[in-house]
């Protein structure tokens, strides 16, 4: 019999494989908008409430990613979510500090795609100009109401919809006793998100432009290295670069 680790391992594999079938098409889209708006000089915006802030800040400030990053976060880890109004609170103070301009990109992650905060962002942001993908669960959030407001779930506001292809719970090692272990919305949206920034690379190259990638800051001159692109971009980068 094999190990909860190795079970894990199998399962986590085919969602990846299903995850990046999945979202190929979207990312197709979706790169394009993005790289002509970091052509203009624009920034890409992630948010992420609770749990889902760890995956928006992977691409953030990272080595081998690009400079022109910015998060929005929630001081309170999630913890007033569901507050109505909060999330709209949030994105406006983050909108006076760093600016949500049109034509760029927010990545609102969620993966249950229920909760009031990223809808709250989703739907300022869409007020501003900006255009919304979101990252999230599809089963998840259809099997579960919204504590919106509105009612709608993340999926439902979001010009572009990132999935999982997660499972409701996220985790997906039986575990016994109706409990399951092995959660795996990280794993995936971690690798959507890379695979999206990749693109967005692949579409300015192709299209004659620079790429503004940072490096790892232990490698030589690479600080000097990214503190220059970062100076691009001053004033609208939540991330201080070393």
């Amino acid at each position: 019999m094999p190990s909860l680790a190795d079970t894990y391992y199998e399962c986590a594999s085919g969602l990846l494989a299903r995850a990046r079938e999945a979202n190929a098409p979207v990312i197709a889209r979706l790169a394009p908008q993005i790289g002509e708006s970091i052509a203009r000089g624009g920034v890409v915006h992630t948010f992420g409430s609770g749990h889902s802030e760890l995956i928006s800040r992977e691409i953030i400030g990272r080595a081998g990613g690009l400079v022109c990053v910015t998060g929005i976060i929630d001081p309170t880890g999630g913890f007033i979510e569901n507050l109505p109004g909060y999330g709209e609170l949030l994105a406006a103070r983050y909108d006076r500090q760093y600016q949500l301009k049109a034509g760029e990109t927010v990545i609102v992650i969620s993966n249950s795609g229920k909760n009031a905060s990223p809808i709250d962002v989703a739907l300022y942001a869409k007020a501003r100009g900006l255009t919304v993908a979101a990252l999230t669960c599809v089963a998840m959030s259809k099997a579960t109401p919204s504590q919106h407001t509105s009612g709608r779930r993340l999926f439902e506001v979001a010009d572009h919809v990132l999935d999982n292809c997660g499972v409701p719970g996220d985790a997906l090692v039986d575990l016994g006793g109706g409990v399951s272990g092995g959660p795996t919305s990280t794993l995936a949206g971690c690798s959507i998100l890379n695979w999206l920034m990749l693109s967005v690379a692949e579409w300015l190259k192709a299209n004659g432009h620079p790429l503004p990638v940072l490096r790892s800051q232990n490698l030589p001159g690479a600080i000097d290295h990214n503190r220059e692109l970062a100076s691009r971009y001053r004033g609208r980068l939540s991330r201080q670069l070393a």
